[in-house]
C-alpha cells in the first residue's frame, strides 16, 4: 500500500472514551483530515470509528484516535486495514446500536 492509495479503517477505541466528546472530537478531525466514514459508540463502553481515504490521512486519524479528546483515556485501540468499499461520503456520528455498513 502506497501513501495516497484510498483504503479502510476500522478501529476500535477502549478505555474512558464515552461521555467525554470523542466522538466529536473524531469528526472534527476526519473533517479536517478530509476523510469519509463515522464514529459511534458501542454497548461495551468502546468507541468505533470506521474511516476511507489515503492511508497516510488514516495513519494521522488513527495516531488521534490513541491520544483522544481532553477528558478522555485511551487503553487501546484494535486497528483493521483493508480496501475502500468507495459506500461513505462523508463523515457522521451514528448513534449506538448501529449494523455498521
Amino acid at each position: 500500500m502506497t501513501a495516497d492509495e484510498v483504503v479502510r479503517l476500522d478501529a476500535v477505541v477502549r478505555g474512558r472514551v464515552q461521555g467525554v466528546g470523542f466522538r466529536y472530537f473524531v469528526l472534527a478531525e476526519a473533517m479536517r483530515l478530509g476523510v469519509t466514514g463515522w464514529v459511534a459508540n458501542e454497548r461495551d463502553g468502546s468507541v468505533r470509528c470506521v474511516a476511507e481515504g489515503p492511508r497516510a490521512r488514516l495513519e494521522s486519524l488513527l495516531g488521534l484516535l490513541r491520544e483522544g479528546p481532553r477528558g478522555a483515556w485511551v487503553d487501546d485501540v484494535g486497528a483493521t486495514w483493508g480496501p475502500a468499499a468507495g459506500n461513505l461520503r462523508d463523515f457522521s456520528v451514528r448513534s449506538g446500536g448501529h449494523r455498521g455498513d
